[in-house]
């Protein structure tokens, strides 16, 4: 490939998952994917040192997810280390915890709870959950979330838009009851009551604000333990890496302080116990004006 793409192409010959409409199996297929992700340099594919193993993982699988096991196939030392110049074996833990946490870390930071599409109009990098000038109603940010004084959640069920119902059986029916669904999709498929009980414990709006709060204190987690992997890692990557994750930290709180502030104005509740309140208004968020220099390296601007 030249220098600053990588490609890959995975290609696999499955029976079809895909049935007829009298429930038999259509054949088998063969079944191509083909990852092209342009790069800020040759060995920094997509932009980010740790993009590599994310494309081995796809492709190792075959992009199929009835071949996906409970631990991924990053999950072996090797992999791993093997993005990474100045191999050591002994790295691979730390680095193995980084990575497969880093997922659940965002989904924490910006829509937890199947919160979904409320990011900043016109650039889709900072929070704007507030969102409702576009001229098309599902370009907003409020037609997503329809938080209210009741509660908050997107009703795909039969009683809304029942988007639910074009699943198969039996998840049409998981998703569309609000005790059978997955609490990773529950405002996906439901608009919830601010008070309903949690598998926590807490009410929706207690656990939203903590899963909000623990995206932040996840990257200060990750932070750490990047800063423990100095001996292992290169100086020049490590360094990278290093300012990413400050940055990282600084828009989870960013993501934080906006979405529990908007959304707190429709619950009316206070922000939980043990959670330290936001230091900036919502007002001052809502005015902020994104600029790419925001993320560029050594950006000392703070929302």
């Amino acid at each position: 490939s030249p220098r600053g793409v990588m490609e890959l192409t995975a290609v696999s010959r499955e029976p079809s998952m895909r049935r007829s409409r009298t429930g038999a199996a259509d054949g088998s297929r063969v079944h191509v994917i083909r990852i092209h992700s342009c790069a800020i340099s040759s060995d920094e594919a997509d932009g980010f040192h740790a993009s590599l193993p994310n494309a081995y993982q796809l492709a190792e699988a075959k992009g199929w997810p009835h071949q996906f096991r409970s631990e991924p196939v990053l999950a072996t030392p090797a992999m791993p280390v093997s993005a990474w110049p100045n191999r050591d074996p002994s790295a691979a833990p730390v680095l193995l915890r980084l990575m497969l946490g880093s997922r659940e870390t965002a989904v924490n930071s910006m829509t937890p709870l199947g919160l979904h599409h409320i990011m900043g109009w016109g650039h889709h990098y900072g929070p704007g959950p507030w969102v409702d000038m576009a001229e098309r109603p599902d370009w907003n940010s409020v037609y997503y979330h329809r938080a209210d004084s009741a509660g908050v959640g997107f009703d795909r069920t039969p009683s809304g838009s029942n988007a639910a119902a074009q699943y198969f059986p039996p998840l049409d029916r998981i998703f569309s009851d609000p005790d059978s669904c997955p609490e990773p999709l529950l405002l996906w498929f439901h608009h919830v009551a601010w008070d309903r009980q949690m598998k926590s414990g807490r009410t929706l709006w207690d656990e939203l604000c903590h899963r909000y709060y623990s995206g932040v204190d996840s990257v200060r987690v990750m932070r750490s333990l990047w800063d423990s992997m100095e001996r292992f890692i290169d100086a020049e990557r490590f360094a990278d890496v290093r300012e990413r994750l400050r940055i990282q930290e600084r828009d989870a709180a960013w993501w934080r302080d906006a979405c529990v502030l908007c959304f707190q104005t429709f619950s009316r509740r206070p922000i939980p116990a043990g959670l330290t309140p936001p230091a900036v208004t919502l007002d001052r968020l809502k005015a902020i004006r994104w600029r790419p220099e925001y993320i560029q390296k050594g950006s000392t601007w703070v929302p």
